[in-house]
């Protein structure tokens, strides 16, 4: 087929449709710019009730299972490819962070559904439940893929004390059943994204192709020293856990940014000092201290420095330090090449000089599904990448343009232009 003919044949979206979905979606926990709308909450609940019944109406069979994921499922037989992302948000969220790939996974759903060279072709999608870990981080994604306990349902509760059985029980899904996707049924996991950050603005690209989603590692430090007057205790004799956390975050920034590989990032956005007061010379401290990277080998590098430093330190002051793991270390994931370049055609084909690869800094379900099925991630530029925040924004154009890239991906990946 030749590309004039393509063109002309090729699937098209509906950009009016997209928007106004969108837009729908986003006036559910609507505040300011942005949107208010944390797993299982009122608003989270309406929404999910809404996108179920989207699904419907472009024919696929959908439900609501008992952690609040929404599925729609194709009715047509044969090998599925699996498209979605989370459509809860932050507890003051952007609008587009989640929301825009499950409404990309509706309008790719529809717009095959309309096409009559591409209506037998099984696209499954899926809005998953509390991406953002108000209970449990990519809560729905590891439910759905049969990664997650039992005891951690039970056991999770939230920064204000709620237990999730609790909100489950509230939104009225204690008795609705889990539902596990048959694995064996897709071809991949595709998800569309916001950037979430500045690169593809910088380099005033359009498009980005995720290559890899980077790993995550967190340690809390521990310094423990002795609690005095700050005006008698002389200087020689203080123990000072204050001074020695300060010591341990500048002797860190110096020696990661000498060890570290070009996207590596790291940060200390947590101190706690007892008693926090000022004339009194606190007697423990704590800082916890998180950096990122693709690299498997990186982080572990990164790790170790943290240790050697604690272990330098320890020799030279009165001050214990310990390090002790924050969370469960998240592996970096490698996006599938296999399908990420059906993205890199059809982005070459409609931006052929505005689109790059990237690896994302966020954690995203694609992440968890990585792990049982190629997946693969678009994104599209962040308007000043701003996230987590009520002042994030897409341009309109690049909200269509990336559902068209991804459309035209998805026709690809079953053979069809």
């Amino acid at each position: 087929m030749n590309a004039q003919n393509g063109h002309h044949n090729m699937l098209r979206i509906n950009a009016d449709r997209l928007l106004a979905d969108l837009d729908r979606l986003r006036c559910f926990g609507a505040q300011s710019t942005g949107v208010v709308r944390p797993a299982f909450s009122d608003a989270d609940m309406q929404a999910r009730y809404w996108l179920r019944e989207q699904f419907e109406q472009a024919g696929l069979r959908s439900l609501i299972d008992g952690l609040g994921n929404v599925l729609g499922f194709s009715r047509n037989p044969g090998k599925a490819i699996l498209m979605g992302s989370h459509a809860d948000s932050q507890s003051t969220g952007g609008w587009l962070d989640g929301a825009m790939g499950v409404i990309y996974a509706l309008e790719v759903a529809r717009c095959l559904s309309e096409s009559a060279a591409h209506r037998h072709l099984a696209v499954d999608i899926v809005a998953f439940q509390d991406e953002e870990s108000r209970f449990v981080g990519c809560l729905g994604s590891r439910s759905l893929t049969g990664s997650l306990d039992h005891p951690t349902v039970q056991n999770a509760v939230d920064k204000d004390g709620v237990r999730l059985v609790d909100a489950l029980n509230h939104a009225g899904l204690s008795g609705t059943p889990r539902e596990q996707l048959d694995l064996g049924r897709y071809l991949g996991f595709l998800e569309a994204h916001i950037e979430q950050g500045p690169t593809l603005e910088a380099h005033a690209m359009r498009i980005g192709v995720v290559t890899d989603i980077v790993g995550v590692r967190g340690l809390k430090v521990v310094f423990k020293g002795q609690q005095n007057h700050a005006g008698t205790t002389m200087m020689a004799l203080r123990r000072d856990a204050s001074t020695s956390l300060y010591e341990f975050a500048y002797r860190i920034n110096q020696c990661f940014a000498a060890h570290a590989a070009p996207r590596s990032v790291w940060t200390m956005g947590r101190v706690k000092l007892i008693p926090n007061a000022s004339s009194i010379i606190p007697g423990y401290a704590e800082l916890d201290l998180q950096f990122r990277d693709a690299d498997e080998a990186q982080l572990e590098r990164f790790a170790s420095l943290a240790h050697e430093v604690r272990e330098l330190m320890t020799q030279s002051s009165g001050v214990d330090i310990e390090i002790v793991e924050a969370r469960a270390p998240i592996k970096p994931s490698r996006m599938s090449e296999a399908l990420y370049q059906h993205l890199e055609q059809s982005a070459q084909e409609h931006v052929p000089d505005a689109w790059m690869h990237l690896p994302s800094g966020a954690f995203h379900d694609a992440g968890i599904m990585a792990a049982f099925m190629p997946s693969a991630m678009l994104f599209i530029p962040s308007i000043k990448g701003i996230s987590h925040d009520f002042a994030e924004d897409s341009h309109r154009d690049d909200l269509v343009l990336g559902c068209q890239v991804m459309a035209s991906a998805v026709a690809s990946m079953f053979g069809r232009q």
